[in-house]
């Protein structure tokens, strides 16, 4: 299309034409094969780049646009009828980079030719002198993909580009045709324009070898953009859809910011298919934030849209349910009240309201702080149950096995050219298979500088790209790191074991200090204050285990034990009441290793000599009963049960 004099192109087009009298090549790289608006009379169209590029140069006096590639060779896009066939003649098989000497000698005297309009050809043909050369665009697509690895060029294609190199320092601006006005009155080059996926996809000294090369960015389309796209879209779905219901200008406004604001992170590209994703669905246009979400997890249904995850929050925090939260994590009151309430804020699509753009960052973000064994781990298997009612929505990463340099691309994909590049991120594509998670980063201490960054990256954004360019949202995960920071530390010095708070410390001074701890860390230690910036108030404190919850606990792991038995083997097991107070006092006497060391004890005083007493028993038959009636340990440690069996084997006794 034609456009009037007076359009309005993008920024990244007005420098490369506001440059073409200095510079005879040109490096456009970044986000060149988006959609772009160009305004004109008040009005956005959006074009394709090759669109854009013809009708800014035409009014500076360029007749021809020719675009070739390695596959298709050199295809004139636009010409002026005027000259489009002698163009067609003059054009012979263009080659990039060439896989020979004489096919580098033949590509680059073609391109010499296009690059002084093919002045002495069309001087020859027409016996004319006085003929003036074509004014020509040459663009160079898929740029990126001439090389196979820019960092180690073959003989062949160092040898083009450095005749590239060369050819940009030997061209010479083309004089304007005759009666040319205004800006067209100018001496310019006859530009070649390569089109790369990033400014380092073709070798640096290109770009630094010559002034006459400019590297053009061409940058993702802003917040502005994204609007102005979103009024375009409207217009268009109201001519696809002449039937849907009209908007008042008000609800048209609204609809307008709604879909630009879902689409933040997307270019004008994904936003079209967006609308023709709505039109195929028959989604109403103010349901495109509906659409964009279909578009980018791929997946219809929304388990955050429906009423059932809120009923199953509710029945979450029911006590009297046995699968409920409070049932599952003892004691700890006030993390799982404040865990129920950041879930309850995500159900709704209220996390981050409160932000001008609140963006597309996870819909819930939790920081579970605390000693280790108070129900941190257990919290969010949990909410995984409470959310998704799946054990496969739980996925876990253990970061002290992200511990060291380059960790990151374990996550995310290693970068081209590096091992294991082909399999990608193990973050990125279990989020892809399902976007419905509860991801767990455990011990979040514990990771690499790199992968905080990229934890940074995903509460930010809410989105991260692997190693193979592909984008992986997070908008609809729920992620939970977990830590023992702010209860513990290493001396630097002595490398010993320093608790920073004390079991019985009241829950508000206890929660105070570990909050205060952390901030410190992220801060001082870790060198990433923003980080804590972007947890906010999600940072949940657990508190040490009382004597009532472990004595709770421990109950909870026998009756484990007892069933466990019962359905196995058929044997029931009891334990004196005397039996049951060693246990006890044994399995509690450590409050700095809390539930976790409940069951790491009763496994070592318990499980481990009852099952020796159990091989060496004979003839126990299904329903005998196993009473432990006693409980010691000696100065080496070793723990010895008596245990007796009903069934009418003798008494006996077993060690560990």
């Amino acid at each position: 299309m034609d456009l009037h004099k007076d359009a309005r192109f993008p920024l990244f087009v007005e420098e490369l034409a506001g440059t073409l009298s200095v510079h005879a090549q040109y490096v456009l790289h970044g986000n060149f094969r988006d959609l772009h608006l160009v305004r004109i009379r008040d009005r956005d169209h959006p074009l394709q780049l090759l669109e854009v590029l013809w009708n800014r140069l035409r009014p500076l006096g360029y007749q021809v646009l020719l675009l070739c590639d390695q596959l298709r060779g050199v295809q004139v896009m636009q010409a002026d009828d005027s000259v489009r066939d002698a163009v067609l003649t003059l054009l012979k098989p263009l080659e990039f980079p060439g896989s020979s000497p004489d096919r580098v000698q033949r590509t680059m005297e073609q391109l010499r030719e296009i690059v002084g309009g093919w002045r002495e050809r069309r001087e020859t043909a027409r016996q004319d002198r006085t003929l003036p050369p074509l004014r020509v665009a040459l663009v160079v697509d898929h740029a990126s993909r001439l090389v196979g690895d820019v960092s180690r060029l073959t003989p062949e294609e160092r040898d083009f580009f450095l005749a590239c190199l060369q050819l940009a320092e030997a061209a010479q601006p083309v004089e304007p045709p005759p009666g040319s006005t205004g800006d067209a009155a100018v001496a310019l080059f006859n530009p070649v324009i390569w089109l790369a996926d990033g400014e380092r996809d073709l070798p640096n000294w290109l770009l630094a070898g010559s002034e006459r090369i400019r590297a053009v960015a061409v940058p993702e389309p802003d917040a502005d953009e994204r609007h102005r796209m979103a009024r375009v879209l409207r217009r268009g779905y109201a001519r696809s859809e002449p039937s849907a219901p009209p908007l008042s200008e008000q609800e048209a406004e609204e609809a307008v910011g709604a879909f630009a604001g879902a689409a933040s992170g997307l270019n004008l590209t994904a936003m079209r298919e967006s609308l023709n994703l709505a039109l195929a669905r028959r989604i109403p246009f103010r349901a495109m934030p509906d659409a964009v979400r279909v578009y980018r997890i791929g997946v219809e249904k929304n388990p955050w849209g429906r009423d059932e995850i809120r009923e199953r929050i509710v029945r979450g925090e029911d006590p009297a349910d046995p699968r409920s939260i409070p049932r599952r994590v003892l004691g700890q009151e006030a993390a799982v009240a404040m865990t129920l309430d950041i879930l309850k804020r995500a159900a709704l699509g209220l996390s981050g309201a409160q932000a001008t753009s609140p963006g597309h960052r996870p819909r819930g973000v939790l920081f579970f702080a605390g000693p280790t064994g108070t129900g941190k781990t257990e919290l969010a298997k949990a909410v995984a149950q409470v959310l998704f009612d799946s054990d496969q929505a739980y996925l876990r990463f253990d970061m002290s096995e992200f511990s060291a340099a380059h960790a990151a691309d374990r996550l995310v994909g290693a970068p081209p050219g590096y091992v294991g590049y082909e399999a990608g991120g193990e973050l990125t594509t279990a989020v892809r298979e399902n976007p419905f998670r509860v991801i767990l980063f455990d011990e979040i201490e514990k990771a690499d500088k790199g992968v905080l960054d990229k934890f940074l990256q995903v509460l930010e954004d809410g989105r991260l790209t692997d190693g193979q360019g592909v984008t992986t949202y997070f908008s609809e995960c729920v992620l939970i790191f977990t830590s023992n920071l702010g209860v513990q530390r290493t001396d630097p010095q002595t490398q010993e074991w320093q608790p920073l708070v004390d079991p019985g410390t009241p829950y508000p001074q206890l929660q105070e200090k570990v909050l205060r701890n952390i901030k410190e860390h992220f801060e001082r230690v870790v060198g990433r204050p923003e980080l804590m910036n972007r947890l906010g108030g999600n940072v949940v404190v657990f508190g040490f285990i009382s004597p009532e919850t472990a004595e709770r606990i421990f109950d909870l792991q026998v009756g484990n034990i007892q069933r466990q038995l019962a359905d196995g083997h058929g044997i029931a097991l009891e334990l004196t009441d005397e039996a049951r107070e060693v246990l006890l006092a044994h399995c509690t006497k450590d409050p700095w290793k809390g539930g976790r060391g409940i069951g790491m004890v009763l496994e070592t005083h318990l499980i481990n000599p009852l099952a020796r007493a159990l091989f060496a028993a004979r003839g126990l038959a299904p329903g005998a009963v196993a009473l432990v009636s006693d409980v010691t340990q000696d100065e080496a440690g070793r723990v010895e049960i008596a245990v007796d069996f009903k069934n009418g084997t003798e008494h006996g006794s077993a060690g560990a």
